[in-house]
């Protein structure tokens, strides 16, 4: 919704007395075959290519956006007592985090883009204009900003028609699409616009490093030229299709380029004045709350930091004791800029590994060294006070304590900056963790990091059943084996299975027991399997062909633990008869005897 530009140059002309001059100077900047209608919305579409952009020609929808001015310089004399001046103003300071994630997307802009010569100073004052720099740095240490911002839904009521494109996803709205995070794109813009400026390998409209850079790839699509002025007013008002918003984005991003500094996250404040509201006292549109205090009117009493004897309106001075006139010609810009005084982080010049070796672990164990970097000058002295960012990258799960992917820590007196302990997941392998300065674009510097695999030392049976089976038939009981390293159980640990030809020979059988496979095909080989939480791992059934004979299955473990177990495949016994019985139950005597007869003794008397 276009701005109140009534209330926008009241604020302006309390802020200084050459805001009227700024003001004429910018809208004279816009490109000059733009027209614009009453409420200041741009009607001759042939200056927004629209080829790939959604219907509502804009990246934001034309959601409702800040529309306070920034404080400008004054000429001599000094300025009123309590009027911030630039670079050392509030207004002037950026967010840590967020001035970094600005100044890495132009880096990149410029490696990938460099025709387009985007400037980080424009995505700080649309940062500036859509969300008050992300609600003034809230933020965590990956560039997530703490509860996400949500713009009005737009549903014609007063704003674009835009229907639910995300099913919500990214708004919370199944209904109408709403502009979602610092540099509040819509959903069906970031569905195309969408960058991964952190490398976690996630687009997130809500990440202050994938916003920043996805506004500068969307500011940089069309091969514009943003060091031309006609091309820069195009991307401006492509991204919100508003005069008034063109005038204000380029008021802030003149403000940040004569100088800007480095503040803690969270401690940004919010500018007043939104261009939907509807007088004084209007509560911001959700997702867009404010804690700056609300703009004053001419009359009224002047709020926190602004002198009584500011000017009240715009193109007047106080005439003490006698009416406001008009000055009698606009009062010349200043003729120098003010240099700004280095901050501690302006000073680094590189990062220096602070002692870090050795970074290896086992798998879920905790890295037993601290990751740590120390901020140096080019001469090589210490720099303390400087936020470190570590970010760990590359395919992997390991995470800090509390399982981020980042960190940041601020250095010591002596420069030093140590991450949290570093946690290592499930997988394996090598990664990178990247320590670099938050607010200054300098070469990172990586550590490398292994995570090795699970171990055990020992294999034993939890059984001492004998294992034997019939040629053609199946083993009755399962292998289940038990690991342990240095006596304690050792889960999560893998351990291979083969049946080897024998003790001399360990490769593969091509005969005897077998596993199958999930087709049912024989296998010989097993390998993936992990103990439990008690170190115990059970082995499929085992399986025989008609090769009878005694076999091993040898049983290895990454740690040097091995098994052999026996597994014997022979014919069942065959059983003897017992001896054979007559009907009656009486035991064959055997072979027959002849009777050897009595002596004779003669005739019977």
């Amino acid at each position: 919704m276009a701005a109140h530009f009534d209330r926008r140059l009241r604020k302006a002309a309390v802020t200084t007395t050459v805001a009227a001059v700024a003001v004429a100077a910018l809208s004279a900047s816009q490109a000059p075959d733009v027209t614009a209608d009453g409420n200041g919305r741009q009607t001759t579409a042939d200056n927004v290519p629209t080829s790939d952009t959604p219907s509502a020609e804009s990246a934001t929808g034309n959601s409702p956006y800040y529309t306070d001015l920034p404080p400008l310089n004054s000429p001599s004399p000094a300025p009123t007592t309590g009027t911030p001046t630039s670079p050392g103003s509030p207004e002037a300071g950026i967010p840590a985090t967020v001035l970094d994630a600005y100044k890495k997307a132009e880096a990149e802009l410029r490696r990938a883009k460099p025709g387009c010569n985007l400037p980080w100073q424009l995505l700080a004052a649309i940062g500036k204009v859509e969300s008050g720099q992300a609600r003034g740095g809230r933020v965590d240490a990956g560039g997530t900003t703490i509860g996400k911002i949500i713009g009005p839904q737009l549903d014609g009521n007063g704003f674009a028609l835009i229907k639910d494109t995300d099913n919500g996803v990214y708004d919370g709205n199944s209904s109408y699409d709403n502009a979602v995070g610092p540099m509040q794109f819509i959903p069906s813009t970031w569905a195309w616009a969408g960058r991964d400026g952190n490398g976690d390998g996630k687009e997130d409209p809500n990440n202050v490093y994938d916003a920043a850079l996805a506004a500068g790839h969307y500011l940089c699509r069309y091969d514009w030229n943003l060091s031309d002025q006609a091309d820069l007013d195009r991307a401006i008002l492509s991204y919100n299709n508003s005069q008034d918003y063109l005038n204000t984005v380029l008021s802030w991003l003149e403000h940040y380029r004569r100088g800007t500094h480095e503040i803690p996250d969270g401690t940004g404040s919010l500018p007043v004045g939104r261009s939907d509201d509807t007088g004084a006292g209007a509560s911001p549109a959700p997702g867009r709350t404010s804690t700056s205090t609300p703009p004053k009117t001419p009359g009224t009493t002047p709020g926190p930091g602004k002198s009584p004897s500011t000017p009240p309106t715009s193109g007047e001075t106080t005439n003490p004791g006698g009416p406001s006139t008009k000055p009698p010609k606009d009062p010349e810009p200043p003729t120098s800029t003010p240099t700004p005084v280095p901050t501690p982080t302006d000073t680094v010049h590189h990062l220096e590994n602070a002692g870090t070796t050795g970074l290896t672990t086992t798998a879920g164990d905790t890295f037993a060294k601290r990751i740590s970097a120390r901020a140096e000058t080019k001469a090589g002295d210490a720099v303390g006070k400087v936020r470190i960012r570590f970010t760990v990258l590359g395919d992997t799960d390991a995470a800090f304590t509390g399982g981020d992917k980042f960190a940041a820590v601020t250095t010591d007196a002596s420069g030093t900056a140590e991450a949290p302990a570093l946690v290592a997941g499930e997988q394996t392998g090598e990664f990178t963790v990247r320590a670099t300065v938050i607010g200054r674009t300098l070469p990172g510097l990586d550590y490398k990091a292994t995570v090795t695999e699970r171990v055990a030392d020992t294999l034993t049976r939890t059984t001492d059943t004998e294992l034997t089976c019939t040629p053609g038939g199946e083993f009755a009981d399962p292998v289940a084996v038990k690991a342990t390293l240095k006596g304690a159980v050792a889960d999560k640990v893998a351990v291979t299975a083969t049946l080897i030809k024998s003790d001399a020979d360990p490769t593969e059988n091509d005969k005897g027991p077998y596993f199958k496979d999930a087709d049912g095909k024989a296998v010989r080989t097993l390998t993936g399997r992990k103990t439990d939480a008690k170190g115990v791992l059970e082995l499929p059934k085992l399986y025989a062909d008609d090769a009878e004979g005694t076999y091993i299955l040898r049983l290895t473990t990454p740690g040097g633990g091995t098994l052999d177990v026996t597994l014997t495949v022979a014919k069942a016994a065959e059983t003897t008869p017992e001896p054979s019985t007559d009907p009656s139950g009486t035991p064959s005597a055997g072979p027959s005897e002849t009777p050897t007869a009595e002596p004779s003794t003669g005739p019977e008397a």
